[in-house]
């Protein structure tokens, strides 16, 4: 008995051995099998811009040893940022999540979030390779929350066969809101053409505010402190609405809707001359209308220089939901965006443009803007904007309410309610929200 107990014991301890040389072979098979760190990605690009956000994560994770990206689609702005809202004190947050220019308030207050400027510090990455007047809006305190990705303002598209149609120069667009009034007069009938049109979106009235160089909230558009108060209700915010309210009573403009696609149609079919709309969009613009479109930077009040815009899109935020590892990895991930080659494919793929100024020297974009000059609009307006609290756009966590309110005042007033009265209540149901 007592050998048998000692053979066992001789046995087991052997047994153990071989397990644990075992254990190691597979540990050191593992950590040189180029395992990566996988980490979750949501955005917000569809159809076209999509696929091509899709074909950049391919091409980082062909090209990364140590990181794959999942890219997810999880709708539009206003729902991804829902659903992380539900998620986001929580495992079940991605590692990188793309979020809209106007959820950046939210997300610098949230508990969930890994500033940039975190990884920028460590990293000691230059930022100075990025467009300042990109990073003025996503910088706060003299802290980069999050990584510009998508980036767009707002241009005016118009229809140059109308312009040579009606007597007007179609290489000389309209500059000022009077010579879009008086251009609007050439080109509608009054019946089934109009002249102008503008989607009741309130991103349009906040670049009309600021190319006025006007501010939206008190406190320096939030940006000096907490905005306690709007001031869209002072006489460059009047301006906009009166303008449009005298085309709209003189049926030269059409209010189509409040949906981002409602202008475009009519545009294409040639019911409507001029019309603003999001850089982001010039590859539609341009592929979908059967004449030759032109665009032109925002207008302006009579007498007013061009102040510049705002940058629209969204950004990428790290979260702090995942380890450190996966932030690194999401830190990586990012990085990779900014690259010069990176942003061109991305530029002369969907129409947004580069946030690396170095991507202008790289052929594939160089191709599209020598091809297709309307591109080149967005891009001067940009470079021409003077970074200032005006421009550098609106801070709070109310402002996709703050839009929503002055969308339903602009319908008001197509509706006939009188221009400043509407523009008024607004002001007040904006700072009873900031409130």
């Amino acid at each position: 008995m007592k050998k048998f107990i000692q053979s066992f014991v001789v046995l087991f301890l052997l047994s153990f051995v071989l397990m644990a040389c075992s254990n190691d072979d597979q540990a050191s098979s593992s950590s040189n099998s180029g395992d990566k760190t996988t980490i979750s990605f949501w955005h917000a690009m569809s159809g076209d811009n999509g696929k091509a956000l899709e074909d950049i994560v391919d091409k980082f994770n062909e090209q990364s040893d140590s990181v794959k990206v999942e890219a997810v689609y999880q709708g539009s702005y206003d729902d991804s940022l829902s659903k992380l809202r539900a998620v986001g004190g929580s495992k079940e947050a991605p590692a990188i999540v793309q979020v809209f220019e106007i959820g950046t308030k939210y997300m610098k207050e949230s508990d969930f979030i890994t500033p940039m400027q975190k990884f920028i510090d460590e990293d000691d990455f230059d930022i100075s390779v990025l467009e300042e007047n990109i990073l003025s809006y996503y910088t706060i305190d003299d802290q980069l929350y999050s990584m510009p990705f998508n980036t767009s303002n707002a241009v005016m598209f118009y229809n140059k066969d109308m312009f040579k149609e009606a007597g007007l120069d179609p290489d000389n667009p309209p500059q000022t809101f009077s010579e879009v009034k008086e251009a609007a007069e050439k080109l509608a009938d009054g019946e089934k053409t109009f002249g102008f049109t503008m989607g009741t979106i309130g991103w349009f009235f906040e670049q009309l505010m600021a190319n006025q160089g006007a501010l939206y909230l008190d406190n320096d558009n939030g940006r000096s402190g907490d905005a306690t108060e709007a001031v869209v209700n002072s006489e460059e915010g009047l301006k906009i609405f009166t303008w449009l309210d005298d085309m709209n009573k003189a049926k030269t403009f059409k209010n189509y809707g409040s949906n981002w696609e409602d202008p475009r149609s009519p545009f294409f079919a040639g019911q409507v001359g001029m019309y603003l709309d999001s850089t982001a969009n010039t590859a539609e613009v341009i592929k979908n209308s059967p004449f030759e479109v032109g665009s032109a930077p925002l207008p302006v009040p009579d007498g007013v220089d061009p102040q510049g815009v705002i940058v629209g899109g969204a950004s990428l935020w790290i979260t702090n939901q995942v380890s450190e590892e996966e932030q690194k990895a999401a830190w990586e991930f990012v990085k990779f965006m900014t690259k010069a080659d990176v942003q061109a494919e991305w530029a002369a793929a969907t129409g947004y443009f580069p946030i690396t100024p170095a991507a202008y020297e790289e052929d594939v974009l160089k191709e599209v803007y020598d091809e297709y000059p309307q591109y080149l609009t967005a891009v001067k307006q940009l470079e021409d904007t003077q970074v200032t609290p005006a421009t550098s756009g609106a801070l709070t966590t109310v402002m996709p309410e703050a839009r929503k309110i002055i969308e339903t005042a602009l319908g008001e007033m197509y509706e006939g309610k009188d221009p400043k009265e509407a523009l008024d209540e607004a002001a007040e149901k904006i700072t009873n929200a900031l409130k």
